[in-house]
């Protein structure tokens, strides 16, 4: 091979200094050129080379973000932040398929029966169980990652709390709106899915992300049955979507985010809780 690459192209290509066009002629030559390749591997800082495969190995060993993760990112959250609430297990499609499809059940037995109390019954559960979901060693499969995060417990909470709460009242408000000649009536789950979602989270730190929870739905549920025992024949709705019931609700919702403040410092403990 009667021509070779000079020696001070090649220090500046063991650099990665070597601009093109030179840096393409120089791959193209190095391929087939030993004494070329000699004259590099003399050139080259073992330290540098080191430091490259290094980090070519964590290139290619870091897990790809997804789109969520990657509009967190754009949006300037932390990439410890975004990778959590990427990992929140109710984004997932089969969790977020069975939602849609139980309030489109709902809404579609609200139309024919020409009442909307199924649907009131089942939407402010959706919130609820999205929370219970996301969060513990039983359901949350980046339970470990969450411990060792740099975040304090309750603000992890909250940050994963807002997300599964976005997500699922996106939908069920949807869904209400499938449901035009019930008016306003048909958003009557918000506040109590806010008051069963706040009541849940207060009792996590005690009774953990899993029972806390189930038994605030437990007690919703035993709510529904016994307005519906006390309902007279002429009521359309149920007593917790009336204007008193509202009421209750939102003081209830207020009261337990109140607690959830006061007990904030026991979402870092490690018995429990969450973490």
């Amino acid at each position: 091979m009667s021509w070779h690459v000079a020696e001070e192209d090649l220090r500046a290509y063991a650099r990665g200094e070597l601009a093109p066009p030179l840096l393409w002629s120089a791959d193209t030559h190095l391929a087939g050129c030993a004494e070329c390749r000699a004259v590099l591997a003399s050139a080259w800082d073992s330290g540098t080379l080191d430091a490259a495969w290094e980090r070519l190995d964590a290139e290619l060993d870091a897990p790809r973000p997804r789109p969520f993760e990657r509009l967190l990112l754009r949006l300037g959250v932390a990439d410890h932040t975004a990778r959590l609430l990427a990992a929140t297990p109710v984004l997932r499609r089969s969790w977020l398929a069975a939602v849609a499809l139980v309030l489109a059940m709902s809404v579609l037995t609200a139309r024919a029966g020409h009442s909307d109390t199924l649907f009131l019954a089942l939407a402010p559960l959706l919130p609820l169980a999205g929370v219970a979901l996301s969060y513990g060693p039983v359901a949350d499969p980046t339970y470990e990652m969450t411990v060792v995060s740099p975040l304090h417990g309750f603000r992890l909470l909250m940050i994963r709390t807002v997300t599964v709460l976005t997500a699922a009242l996106v939908l069920t408000g949807l869904a209400g709106l499938a449901l035009p000649g019930f008016g306003l009536s048909a958003f009557a789950w918000l506040l109590p899915a806010l008051a069963l979602t706040a009541t849940g989270l207060a009792l996590t730190p005690r009774l953990g992300p899993v029972t806390g929870p189930g038994l605030a739905g437990g007690g919703w549920v035993v709510l529904l049955l016994v307005a519906e025992a006390a309902r007279n024949s002429g009521d359309r709705v149920l007593a917790p979507f009336t204007a008193t019931g509202q009421g209750v609700a939102a003081g209830v919702a207020a009261l337990a985010a109140g607690l959830l403040f006061l007990v904030r410092d026991r979402f870092d403990q490690s018995t429990g809780g969450v973490r």
